[in-house]
């Protein structure tokens, strides 16, 4: 007898895989997208730091402001990588893993911040939540870091994932491409 749970995840990990995949590709590019644009907006349109909000950020200030906001995408990219992780194998499961596990410590930093927003005593005195890495680094040089060094060993898993060699297990998704060659 299986689990709803365990069937959802078999699902994802199989047939469904690469639509969830893209899915979630879609979710990490268009945060990408966001802080690519809060980026321009400090270093080419010299927007004071705390204005730079993104494209969400001009629409929702407030809601880019809010703890809450960045916590949850933290969690959605932390489930995310764990619920796809059973479809990865060889080299491509390891380098997923690698954005999983970089993303377990980017979850933590977030976990962090609410947690300071929410018992109002920010760590080292700052006047604004400040996560451990943020003592050192702008927050808006540190978030475009984080979300390179998860989405670098993702993609590359994703990569070896639907272009496999040969020697590649028979798994039940159909994410990986037979054949390279031009027909």
């Amino acid at each position: 007898m299986t689990s709803p749970r365990s069937s959802i995840v078999r699902t994802l990990n199989g047939r469904r895989h690469m639509q969830a995949l893209a899915w979630f590709m879609v979710v990490t590019l268009a945060h990408w997208a966001e802080h690519l644009v809060q980026a321009y907006q400090v270093w080419v349109l010299h927007m004071p730091r705390h204005e730079a909000g993104g494209v969400l950020g001009m629409v929702f200030p407030w809601l880019v402001h809010s703890e809450v906001l960045h916590y949850g995408y933290a969690v959605v990219m932390l489930i995310g990588l764990a619920l796809l992780r059973p479809g990865f194998h060889g080299a491509a499961r390891k380098w997923w893993t690698a954005a999983l596990l970089i993303q377990v410590w980017h979850h933590f930093e977030h976990l962090l911040l609410l947690l300071q927003a929410a018992f109002g005593a920010n760590l080292g005195g700052r006047p604004v939540p400040t996560s451990i890495v943020q003592l050192l680094v702008p927050r808006i040089e540190l978030h475009l870091f984080y979300n390179a060094v998860v989405f670098v060993p993702m993609v590359v898993g994703m990569v070896l994932h639907v272009l496999p060699s040969s020697a590649r297990e028979n798994v039940d998704c159909t994410c990986a491409r037979t054949s390279l060659a031009v027909r």
